[in-house]
């Protein structure tokens, strides 16, 4: 009997549960008497894999506490489907050994410009190497983005105001249009081990945001070895799907 649930679904369904559980309260500092209905949803905002599995997590709680008999792990009285099964581990591989982002998506090859060139060398830097979004450095601290879509804004007030377009591109340089901009919420820094449900997290709670840059600490006094942005978003999700 004792190996028949060792093999068993129960076995590996609770195995999962509990990996979930410690895993959880161990990297939000989570009270260990907390119930797993409450940990669920206080873990929702924090986490993109929790959010987007909350109702499969709060029926496995409640099938967790149907499938044991007084709380004696040794002794269920009912198998959980393979599926649900198959399901509850592949949350589980995805909360306790989740995929990073520069292991699979997120551009190594980061372009990045300085804070005293010209709107038009700028321009053609975004033209010729085919990034909408390229990192500023100023005395090697990061001070902004350059961004296609917020540059052609710019360039907008700045002819409305009256001024010409030639003056905008060879006058005007990078970090003038960047400290025009009302805040930097649209870009942010992490460290280069970040995990995709980390980044996918940044983007759910910040709907601005346009890119991600990782450094070797996550600190804008380092040189950027990669990027995500909006666009690798819908690739971010099928990677986590098919993990």
């Amino acid at each position: 009997m004792e190996k028949d649930f060792k093999n068993s679904n129960a076995k590996r369904f609770l195995d999962a549960y509990n990996d979930i559980d410690y895993s959880l309260k161990t990297r939000y500092g989570m009270n260990r008497a907390m119930g797993f209905s409450d940990l669920i949803r206080k873990s929702v905002v924090l986490n993109y894999v929790v959010r987007k599995y909350e109702d499969d997590l709060i029926d496995y709680g409640r099938l967790r506490n149907a499938i044991i008999h007084n709380n004696n792990e040794d002794f269920v009285i009912a198998e959980p489907h393979d599926t649900v099964v198959e399901n509850i581990e592949h949350i589980r591989k995805l909360l306790t050994t989740p995929p990073k982002v520069l292991d699979s998506i997120g551009r190594k090859n980061v372009v990045i410009t300085y804070a005293g060139k010209s709107m038009r060398e700028v321009i053609t830097l975004m033209a010729s190497s085919n990034f909408s979004n390229i990192p500023v450095y100023k005395d090697n601290n990061l001070i902004g983005v350059a961004n296609g879509q917020k540059i052609l804004n710019s360039m907008g007030q700045y002819l409305i105001a009256g001024g010409k377009c030639n003056t905008f591109l060879d006058n005007v340089q990078i970090e003038d249009m960047l400290s025009t901009l009302q805040n930097s919420n649209y870009y942010t820094v992490k460290k280069a081990d970040c995990t995709i449900e980390e980044a996918l997290n940044e983007f759910n709670n910040n709907h601005k945001l346009l890119a991600i840059l990782f450094t070797k600490h996550g600190q804008n006094n380092e040189l950027p070895i990669g990027i995500m942005t909006g666009a690798n978003v819908v690739e971010a999700q099928k990677i986590l799907e098919d993990y």
